[in-house]
């Protein structure tokens, strides 16, 4: 009866299942459960001085602003340009559990591909590589790349398999030291598990396993998604990673998303060295222009040449197969920039702040023309209006730039900090 209503709901009658696709059919079922993944939405709603009813999220703004400000506490440290990570997820029987939805196993995997996709795009210069843990042993998928599909295409519950066994940390240790120790000592070696599991089963002593990340320099960090398990919490805890353990699907996507920039680092990590790189040259993607690429000599258009041996590679950022020669390409550089100067939090507003800031604007001629109502101004990024700070039934956070004393909203915020990387305000002031 259940599967019926939910059926019903989707929009889906019994006549049309021949019609409807099973991965569209998949796709409503996510969008469905995305619907509804918050079921106490009462609690969103608020009552104005006049009896109106509104949806409120500044809860939920501030719950995400507040994971943009502890992000950038550490955005002045030193971090790796560089990575290496082996992403390890756990399939064994313990990935079955049905706590998340749809299960634990879907759950996962649905998150470890929104993470390679965000991983690349924080880390362009990067290699990712994928391993599985079932049955006491451990698999590799992937082999370390810079290719974001070539992994997320094989993070298909279908293709992977039902989960079965038990979880092997020793192992999982052990194959990321045989895959990291080999890497150039200026990339930071990491070891990132998906653990689901409230036991390992080894054929050793694991902490044999953990000297050898400790020696070798591998930063192994876990996310925990059953409970804490104390082998985990030492295995960060000598290797320098973190651990969480997720409350929740909200949680365990927030744990995962936050090992996607770059970590801090120190100087016994990585070496601070001039690292070689290749600009190389794209062909024309004509039929007529194809030719042998790659290691595997496939017969391929729209090619990369590499500048010092001439070798054919299909992608970028990749390593060249023939002389080693790092090849990228200047976009893969320019957004690793922003690691470096990232752009200072905007603070909430206040009334006295928000009167210091129209006093400072004032002496600025180049702002003096900014348009405001009676309820409030315009942010500077997308032209709506937001209210004043202390307004009752205010809809949206209210946030100031500490540099040009502009206005912003929250997603104008969260844009600037997590995609655009500049301030308009400030870029404003600088072209005039």
């Amino acid at each position: 009866m259940a599967a019926a209503e939910r059926r019903d709901d989707l929009g889906i009658e019994d006549g049309d299942d021949d019609d409807i696709d099973e991965n569209e059919l998949r796709r409503q079922e996510d969008a469905y459960q995305r619907q509804y993944e918050n079921e106490q939405t009462w609690d969103q709603l608020q009552e104005d001085e006049h009896g109106n009813l509104f949806v409120d999220k500044t809860a939920e703004q501030r719950a995400r602003r507040q994971r943009l400000l502890s992000a950038a506490q550490s955005a002045r440290i030193r971090k790796g340009m560089i990575r290496y990570v082996l992403l390890v997820v756990d399939l064994s029987r313990a990935a079955a559990a049905q706590d998340l939805r749809p299960n634990r196993l879907g759950c996962m995997l649905s998150l470890c591909r929104s993470f390679v996709r965000e991983f690349f795009d924080q880390n362009p210069l990067s290699q990712l590589g994928i391993a599985v843990m079932r049955s006491g042993l451990v698999e590799k998928l992937t082999d370390l790349s810079g290719s974001p599909e070539a992994q997320v295409a094989r993070l298909d519950a279908g293709k992977l398999g039902a989960p079965a066994g038990d979880a092997s940390l020793q192992n999982a240790l052990d194959l990321g030291v045989s895959l990291l120790r080999q890497l150039p000592p200026y990339g930071h070696r990491e070891l990132l598990l998906l653990f689901a599991a409230l036991a390992s089963c080894d054929p050793g002593n694991v902490m044999d396993a953990v000297k050898a990340c400790k020696d070798n320099h591998i930063r192994v960090s876990v996310v925990g998604v059953a409970a804490e398990v104390y082998v985990c919490r030492r295995i960060t805890e000598d290797t320098g990673g973190t651990y969480g353990v997720a409350l929740n699907e909200a949680h365990l996507e927030q744990l995962l998303m936050a090992h996607s920039p770059p970590p801090p680092a120190t100087a016994a990590q990585a070496k601070a060295e001039l690292v070689r790189m290749g600009f190389p040259q794209r062909s024309t993607e004509e039929a007529s222009s194809a030719v042998f690429v790659g290691q595997e000599a496939r017969l391929l258009p729209g090619s990369y040449t590499c500048p010092r041996c001439r070798s054919r590679v299909p992608e970028l950022p990749v390593e060249c197969h023939t002389c080693g020669l790092t090849l990228i390409s200047s976009p893969h550089l320019a957004r690793s920039y922003h690691h470096l100067f990232p752009v200072a939090p905007y603070h909430e507003d206040s009334e006295e702040r928000a009167e210091a800031a129209a006093a400072a604007q004032a002496q600025q001629p180049a702002m003096r023309n900014e348009v405001t109502t009676s309820t409030g101004a315009y942010c500077f990024g997308c032209l709506r209006e937001v209210s004043e700070p202390g307004v009752k039934g205010q809809l949206h956070l209210t946030l100031r730039c500490g540099q040009c004393k502009q206005v912003f909203c929250f997603e104008c915020d969260a844009y600037v900090h997590e995609s655009l990387h500049n301030c308009p305000g400030c870029e404003f002031l600088g072209a005039g």
